[in-house]
């Protein structure tokens, strides 16, 4: 038996607990499928008070919210092992688990007490049924068994796959917000093709909506630059490809080079490029001549980054948010 089948098929100790009949082995078998579901909901509860003090979610993601990511094809892929760590959502029943997807209601016991037990019983659980997007799943049916299966540490569990396909995808630990700005980054990468123009292009990713319309300025405004430059009409494609290699690629290198990023924890390069061309023009008007991106990211990160308590504060939350 490979590692996959094992991961499904539980222990060595359950399947031997298969040999138990008679009524009085199938309570036993519920009492403690009922003992660990109690201590799933009092483990689920000590979740939700830590993440409350980081203020970190401790929810699974509505599936509702992969529709900002604007999926453009759905593909059909048969009955698979998935890993059961990659399972981060649900189509309905996100409200009634944690994100370990622990059973947080009462209401829900006798279900995965069912579940529990049919697996200590070494019954064949039907497969459950899962959209994936990205290398995330999110469950249509089969909740419980999910529960179950996580918290018996089980590694894989047999799903029937639907695929969503997305631009840019999901990754753990994604919020509503996390989720609406991939939608505009994936809008952004339609409308201007720059995944397929430059195929090796940094991610670009912010920390706040609404920021992809400054890029598509910066384009317009970089192509406006090449029609003058050369005297004739440059094609978007071109200043496209010429925006992202001597603007915003050149700036994310000095932001690497500088390690200006260490000082805006929770900040991503994409932000930081916006700060300082907008700091690149600030010193231009104060100083009367272009600066450049290097000095403009230097002063910027030399007096607008947040003092050391906050940073240490803000890496603090964010080593908790990723446990």
């Amino acid at each position: 038996m490979d590692t996959k089948r094992r991961a499904r098929h539980g222990t060595v100790q359950e399947r031997e607990m298969q040999t138990e009949g008679g009524n009085g082995g199938a309570r036993d078998m519920r009492n403690q499928a009922r003992s660990e579901v109690e201590r799933a909901r009092l483990t689920a509860d000590v979740h939700d008070l830590l993440n409350a003090v980081v203020r970190a979610p401790n929810e699974l993601i509505p599936f509702e919210w992969v529709r900002h990511l604007h999926p453009d094809a759905e593909f059909q892929r048969g009955t698979q092992a998935i890993p059961t760590a990659s399972i981060v959502g649900s189509v309905d029943r996100y409200k009634e688990f944690d994100r370990y997807y622990l059973p947080k209601e009462p209401h829900l016991d006798e279900r995965w007490i069912g579940v529990r037990a049919a697996q200590l019983q070494g019954k064949e659980l039907p497969p459950i049924q899962v959209y994936k997007v990205g290398e995330l799943y999110f469950v249509k049916d089969g909740n419980h068994r999910v529960s179950v299966a996580r918290r018996q540490g089980q590694a894989y569990i047999d799903a029937q796959v639907i695929e969503l396909h997305v631009t840019v995808p999901p990754e753990p630990g994604d919020t509503l917000k996390d989720l609406i700005i991939k939608g505009e980054y994936a809008d952004f990468l339609r409308a201007t093709h720059l995944d397929e123009l430059m195929p090796e292009h940094h991610a670009i990713l912010f920390t706040t909506p609404g920021r992809y319309d400054r890029l598509a300025e910066h384009i317009q405004t970089r192509k406006y630059y090449l029609d003058r430059k050369y005297s004739r009409d440059v094609p978007i494609d071109e200043a496209t490809c010429s925006w992202y290699v001597r603007l915003y690629a050149r700036v994310v290198e000095q932001i690497r080079t500088h390690d200006v990023l260490s000082r805006f924890p929770g900040r991503t390069e994409a932000d930081l490029y916006l700060w300082i061309m907008d700091h690149r023009y600030f010193l231009t008007q104060r100083y009367g001549f272009d600066v450049g991106s290097e000095l403009a990211a230097l002063d910027f990160s030399k007096h607008h980054a947040p003092p050391v308590y906050q940073r240490l504060t803000q890496r603090m939350k964010m080593l908790v948010r990723r446990r």
